[in-house]
């Protein structure tokens, strides 16, 4: 059973991704600070099915100074990875001129910084096996803008360059990298929008809906498996037609 780790699994688009890889056969490992019942009953339906595995890791990915030992770690308890889906994230809203210094480093550093460098140690164990799969979970904000999400599309945007040049990096090792930026999805974050805020996000899209965190849970199964073999240093739009 191939070892996946999906960091901010235990809820929100992270669950749903756990959830959809658990399902495909995959030993899904959740990183994430701290368990939530979300994830506690997601263990559960995994463990019900009898297909693939679902798992609970514990780490504060912030901490970039503890990944190295968070991966050898993981390593030696699960065996090699296979592939990395960076997802865990914060998008604190803040007009620039009054964000506080302090939380723009905490958006970069665990935006940024942290899948950057996680990449840097789970690609080691993949180099063991000359395949994996990484798969970094960008925005359509990185590319159209959203005022008050400046820093948030910053580090958004990073990781599409990041993507791009990684998968050139890794490709002859037989290791894929993607993104997906996703536009705003069904999730607890966007019913908590203004009520005109999120009609005119929606008036905007081709579809005239939101887009859900299980559409793109099944793109990223797409990218994992063997239909997604040659497909490398894209990004991936699921939006309901937001940006078309």
């Amino acid at each position: 059973m191939l070892n996946v780790l999906v960091t901010g699994g235990s809820r929100g688009l992270g669950l749903a991704i756990a959830r959809e890889l658990a399902a495909a056969e995959y030993r899904v490992l959740a990183v994430s600070r701290r368990m939530s019942p979300e994830l506690s009953a997601a263990i559960a339906d995994v463990q019900k099915s009898g297909t693939g595995a679902l798992s609970f890791v514990m780490a504060d990915l912030s901490k970039t100074e503890e990944i190295p030992n968070f991966v050898s770690g993981v390593c030696r308890q699960f065996g090699e990875i296979y592939g990395l889906i960076n997802n865990a994230g914060i998008g604190t809203h803040g007009i620039l001129a009054n964000m506080h210094v302090s939380k723009i480093n905490e958006l970069v550093q665990l935006n940024t910084l942290s899948p950057i460098i996680l990449s840097k140690f789970v690609l080691r164990s993949m180099m063991v096996t000359g395949s994996g799969r990484i798969i970094n979970i960008s925005s359509i904000v990185s590319t159209t803008g959203y005022s008050g999400l400046a820093v948030y599309a910053a580090t958004k945007s990073s990781m599409v360059g990041f993507t791009r040049s990684l998968a050139r990096e890794v490709g002859r090792l037989g290791i894929t990298v993607n993104a997906i930026a996703p536009g705003f999805l069904e999730t607890e974050m966007t019913k908590g929008m203004d009520e005109d805020d999120l009609r005119r996000i929606v008036s905007r899209s081709a579809l005239r809906r939101l887009a859900e965190p299980k559409d793109v849970a099944e793109s990223v199964k797409y990218l994992m498996g063997e239909s997604g073999r040659n497909i490398t240093g894209t990004v991936l739009t699921i939006d309901a037609g937001n940006t078309a």
